[in-house]
């Protein structure tokens, strides 16, 4: 059973392989991930990884810790406020902020950051909650 106040989090460091293997499977070939040359003429000056990949980290903690097995998303907005660099370590924290007394519902504030507290991500989950058991 979970209730108002529970986090969890998970941390990842983003990698080159890990950006080439989400533009694969996504088709996201944006050259602003992909190509060093590109991206160090971008208001960036060198390679991001992809949003909605550092995103996915909400998503993993979600699915496996908090709520975990089971639950499903029904909604997630995300708020881009700064950019992620390939070899950038996140952290994405989700904690319960609301839940329905007459669904198994339940809204999340979820958030990544890097060590610093610099926060990339932040947004809000809702999600129907696994079954008890």
């Amino acid at each position: 059973m979970i209730s108002i106040g529970d986090s969890a989090s998970l941390t990842k460091t983003f990698s080159d392989e890990d950006v080439r293997t989400f533009a694969l499977i996504s088709g996201d070939n944006n050259p602003i991930h992909l190509d060093d040359e590109y991206a160090a003429g971008t208001r960036f000056g060198r390679r991001l990884a992809h949003g909605i990949l550092t995103s996915g980290l909400i998503s993993a903690v979600l699915g496996t810790l908090l709520p975990g097995p089971g639950s499903v998303y029904i909604k997630q907005t995300l708020y881009f406020r700064a950019p992620v660099y390939i070899g950038d370590t996140i952290t994405a924290k989700v904690t319960v902020r609301e839940m329905r007394d007459d669904k198994p519902i339940a809204t999340f504030d979820t958030v990544c950051a890097k060590p610093d507290g610099t926060v990339v991500i932040e947004g809000e989950a809702v999600l129907l909650l696994p079954p008890p058991g």
